[in-house]
């Protein structure tokens, strides 16, 4: 279970790490299916051609054991609520990155939206988020290879997702894509910076508001990261009579200036 530091850690700063959330063997049958689906040879680096190949959603043995690991269970329960979270048992979209001199094409601070609108279901670039995290629970970030500073972790603005929300109360139920808030992650540059490193088995739990970046792996090791979204069964609520708030809505409404509970 999330101790009450690390709960309160979440809240101040955007997201938890759960070290060995998942085993070192369960990665490791992971990334030779991975490795299989990218077409090239982790013995032969002349066949990493690419700075990025993006694989699709896998829903093999080792992705669903490690989604549904009972640790990580548990802190959905505890950051989300019990029962106000979907059960998955895929991890989505791969960006497997290799050591490359050319440029990704992908980085860039965002904060990941949840949420079709009146847009097409496929068509994700206009895609929306609002301030009730409509659509999302928890961004994930699950390393299926070891990540050191060199191997392009993930960047985290640390505490900007307390800021998104004071952002987007503006826009309301409607909310708004990603790219119009180009100016915001802008203003957010004064924040630290955290970077998602760790050991293969690893699974940060970040709020859906965190502000956060790829870069390229220029010199690092090929990356087998997941970033799954967790999807929730209704928006967040930010006045309960009960005063029920799970950590990401109290969150939320801490950005928003509201007290914790009524």
């Amino acid at each position: 279970m999330l101790t009450d530091a690390q709960i309160a850690a979440f809240i101040a700063d955007g997201f938890v790490k759960i070290e060995g959330a998942f085993s070192a063997e369960t990665a490791a049958a992971g990334r030779e299916i991975l490795w299989r689906a990218t077409g090239c040879d982790p013995d032969d680096p002349s066949t990493w051609t690419a700075p990025v190949i993006r694989l699709w959603d896998h829903a093999e043995e080792p992705f669903a054991a490690a989604v549904t690991a009972p640790v990580l269970l548990e802190a959905f329960d505890q950051l989300v609520g019990p029962g106000r979270w979907l059960p998955r048992r895929s991890l989505g979209s791969w960006p497997v990155r290799f050591p490359s001199p050319e440029p990704p094409g992908d980085t860039g601070w965002h904060v990941d939206v949840s949420f079709p609108g009146d847009a097409k279901p496929d068509d994700y670039l206009s895609w929306r988020v609002n301030v009730f995290s409509q659509g999302r629970a928890l961004l994930m970030l699950f390393l299926f290879s070891d990540v050191e500073a060199g191997d392009a972790p993930t960047k985290i603005r640390v505490g900007s997702h307390l800021r998104l929300a004071r952002e987007l109360e503006q826009f309301g139920e409607a909310g708004t894509t990603m790219f119009d808030l180009a100016d915001f992650y802008t203003a957010t540059g004064d924040l630290p910076e955290a970077l998602a490193t760790g050991r293969a088995g690893d699974v940060y739990l970040c709020h859906p508001f965190l502000i956060h970046s790829a870069q390229p792996n220029l010199a690092g090791r090929p990356k087998f990261m997941a970033q799954p979204p967790l999807l929730s069964r209704q928006p967040c609520v930010l006045d309960r009579p009960d005063g029920a708030y799970s950590p990401v809505e109290q969150a939320i409404r801490q950005g928003l200036g509201l007290t914790a509970a009524r």
